[in-house]
């Protein structure tokens, strides 16, 4: 980039979608989840300055054109945009779901100190940064409990997920990659162990889709990406959503 040139100057404008080339304006947005006024179409918080790189902002201006109108709420917003943006598919809008009130519980639970409880290494790593930049939420990876090898007929995550809970009952969880871990969560959540927010995101074929559905039906805080997409970025995209949207809230 030369001297004299500016971050916009570097950008298509207008924004290119990557299936169909240009996109019209936000309020003609083209996947239809939802209609009426809406979140505004451009991003303009001067709040969120020390948070978001100007390519990240200009982003998400793109993502809320080509995703028009919606009647989510800022929380609720935050997180479609953040997960479409770190997955770069426009579709996983169609698969994300949420249970009524539950990213208002996370962040509840967030700005109180909640732990952050991973199914990997890699989703507490992209979590952490942002837990220090907002509430120094403890972030911590279940296979910090998990032993050496797994059980026979089980797995050092669903082992890591029962001992961390133990210590954690009222954790926000994140689950990208087993779904074991998920169902070992569920198991324990019938027994009186309920997180305060579960984010199921697994990915894979192997009783990936199945234990979505059961989380689905289990009545617990959650937010979950259905179908056999997932993994540590869009699963830590959305508690880092979420982080950032509760500690942008806090009275001033």
């Amino acid at each position: 980039m030369g001297a004299g040139e500016t971050f916009r100057e570097t950008v298509p404008e207008p924004c290119q979608d990557p299936v169909h080339g240009t996109v019209p304006e936000a309020s003609q947005g083209s996947l239809g989840l939802a209609s009426g006024s809406g979140i505004a179409p451009a991003p303009n918080d001067p709040s969120a300055a020390p948070f978001d790189h100007p390519i990240f902002s200009e982003s998400v201006r793109c993502i809320r054109g080509w995703l028009g109108p919606t009647d989510f709420d800022p929380a609720e917003q935050d997180l479609v945009e953040r997960v479409i943006h770190s997955g770069g598919d426009l579709s996983l809008a169609t698969d994300l779901h949420w249970s009524a009130g539950a990213c208002a519980q996370g962040m509840a639970a967030l700005a109180a100190g909640a732990v952050i409880l991973t199914d990997t290494a890699m989703a507490a790593a992209a979590v952490q940064p942002m837990a220090r930049r907002t509430f120094a939420n403890p972030v911590l990876s279940v296979l910090d409990w998990a032993p050496q090898r797994a059980p026979v007929g089980g797995t050092r995550t669903a082992v890591g997920m029962a001992a961390a809970l133990e210590h954690h009952p009222g954790a926000v969880v994140l689950i990208g990659s087993a779904p074991t871990a998920l169902e070992q969560l569920l198991d324990l959540a019938q027994r009186g162990q309920p997180p305060a927010l579960v984010i199921g995101m697994p990915v894979g074929f192997v009783g990936v889709a199945e234990s979505k559905r059961h989380l689905a039906a289990s009545g617990l805080a959650q937010i979950r990406l259905d179908g056999s997409r997932g993994g540590a970025a869009l699963v830590a995209a959305a508690a880092n959503a979420l982080l950032r949207r509760a500690w942008l809230d806090q009275p001033r």
